[in-house]
């Protein structure tokens, strides 16, 4: 009975794709894959009522999936492992030598980066003149408010990829978009070291979930 019920989910999933799914029915397909002959419907109403939600479960670490009944390691790292693999793919189909020429371009471009992120990331994005990407590459983990002593690798990274211009993203775990007055104070350490080596700092963007904020576009820049 399990096994047919299995197989009408698969035949769901390729007739009407994912879309078509319940959040029930996309954690039991999950599961299905890990834990063979068991009825995982139980398991995955188990789930959603502990965690909230789909995306509370796939954000759970893997110690917490673990302390719901009949979650064992092998489930446990695979449900955890779904965002992080989502990010890969979601990065892997942004190019190099993309042009971001605008604010939403470049925010579309690096909220990837931050997908399923549990603490505070910074990255640097290197465009030439006619900005295109060069590089985008996580310089620290850990709030940007920190990274003052740091602002050298920054224009070090900058000049390593002969940037003309570069944008800093971090995110705000907190869900606030919002710039801090911190932040506004990294902003300025940072576009005065870049500047002094003549190199533009087009944008300091914080990110949040699947929204951010241009603090170019705010007017925090220029207030030095």
């Amino acid at each position: 009975m399990h096994d047919g019920h299995r197989a009408r989910l698969r035949r769901q999933l390729l007739d009407g794709g994912l879309d078509s799914f319940s959040d029930v029915q996309a954690l039991e397909l999950l599961l299905g894959f890990v834990i063979a002959r068991k009825d995982v419907n139980p398991l995955a109403h188990a789930l959603l009522e502990r965690f909230g939600s789909l995306s509370g479960v796939l954000d759970a670490p893997a110690g917490d999936l673990m302390k719901v009944p009949g979650i064992g390691e092998n489930t446990a790292v695979m449900l955890s492992v779904m965002p992080q693999l989502m990010r890969r793919y979601t990065i892997g189909k942004n190019k190099t030598g993309t042009i971001l020429n605008t604010t939403t371009k470049a925010g579309s471009y690096l909220l990837p980066f931050f997908f399923g992120a549990k603490d505070e990331q910074v990255y640097l994005l290197c465009l030439d003149a006619k900005c295109k990407v060069l590089d985008c590459r996580k310089l620290f983990t850990g709030s940007v408010n920190t990274v003052g002593v740091s602002v050298r690798r920054i224009v070090e990274e900058a000049l390593r990829r002969n940037a003309t211009s570069v944008i800093l993203a971090h995110n705000h775990t907190s869900g606030i978009a919002l710039p801090s007055r911190e932040d506004e104070e990294t902003t300025n350490m940072v576009q005065a070291a870049l500047e002094a080596v003549g190199i533009r700092l087009a944008d300091h963007m914080v990110m949040v979930e699947d929204d951010f904020v241009s603090m170019a576009d705010s007017g925090f820049f220029g207030r030095r």
